[in-house]
């Protein structure tokens, strides 16, 4: 039987916090120390919150003795010799660590404008609309505000005086405004932000691109003027899915730099009669 004089109480975990006491925990001839201990709470943290940390620590660490001890008297020798598993983890770990050094020393992280059309010309079924995407204004205003109508007038507008203006009053009137930086966002997003899950039902409201829900709680309206819209299925515009070919292609730069990390190796090797093939 294994030994585990753990603390089992909040009360009793709480004596850490009062005393200098070293050893808090012991398992067998494994013991636990405050030091240990030390860097597990943050600074600020409740009371009742650490001792919870750092209950859970200790029982993760006397759980983890408790396995290896009765692991190391109940199973046989030959069980226990893991000395093949460890040498294969050791060189999975040394080739990752090598590879990773070798590929941060010599991968090229910049992409090309040119590079990120040609990809998204050439895989352009890979990027197709799950859920509508928009470009939007969203507004939450008071529902009596004397503003609404003169920003609905005007947000459509190409002018850019006119959107300035608009940016303006908006801002000064509304509880909230945003056009989301201007980017494209899933009308998933949009739905969340009318504080709904069903974001069909939210397009079935939508009259000349306009979307108005009132909240009468709140005597809230909430407005989002759809200025662009791609339906599900459709193509995912480049600048949507920008970030994602990016990763793509310095990926695929990351495979061949390793790809070829192991094929120079090889021929290195047999140049040098390291590696042999009878």
């Amino acid at each position: 039987m294994v030994a585990l004089p753990v603390f089992s109480s909040c009360k009793a975990i709480s004596s850490l916090f009062d005393d200098d006491r070293k050893v808090i925990a012991k398992v067998g001839q494994h013991k636990l120390s405050q030091s240990d201990i030390a860097a597990l709470v943050p600074q600020g943290t409740s009371r009742e919150d650490s001792m919870k940390i750092v209950m859970q620590y200790i029982n993760s660490w006397a759980s983890d003795l408790v396995y290896a001890d009765i692991a190391e008297a109940q199973l046989s020798k030959q069980e226990k010799d893991v000395s093949k598993e460890v040498e294969e983890y050791r060189k999975a770990l040394l080739k990752y660590r090598y590879e990773q050094r070798y590929v941060n020393e010599r991968l090229d992280t910049s992409v090309t404008v040119e590079e990120l059309q040609a990809y998204y010309d050439s895989h352009k079924q890979k990027f197709v609309a799950g859920v509508p995407l928009v470009k939007a204004h969203f507004m939450r205003i008071s529902a009596d505000s004397p503003n609404i109508e003169l920003i609905k007038k005007n947000i459509a507008s190409d002018n850019l005086d006119d959107m300035a203006y608009v940016d303006s009053l908006a801002y000064a009137s509304a509880d909230r405004y945003t056009d989301y930086g201007g980017k494209w966002i899933s009308v998933q997003e949009l739905a969340g932000d009318f504080g709904q899950e069903d974001y069909t039902k939210l397009l079935s409201k939508m009259r000349n691109s306009f979307i108005q829900v009132r909240d009468t709680d709140y005597d809230k309206l909430d407005i989002a003027y759809i200025s662009d819209y791609i339906e599900a299925g459709g193509y995912l515009p480049l600048e949507y899915c920008e970030a994602e070919i990016r990763g793509i292609l310095i990926g695929i730069r990351r495979h061949a730099l390793v790809t070829a990390l192991e094929q120079d190796l090889l021929e290195d090797a047999r140049a040098k009669g390291k590696f042999v093939i009878y």
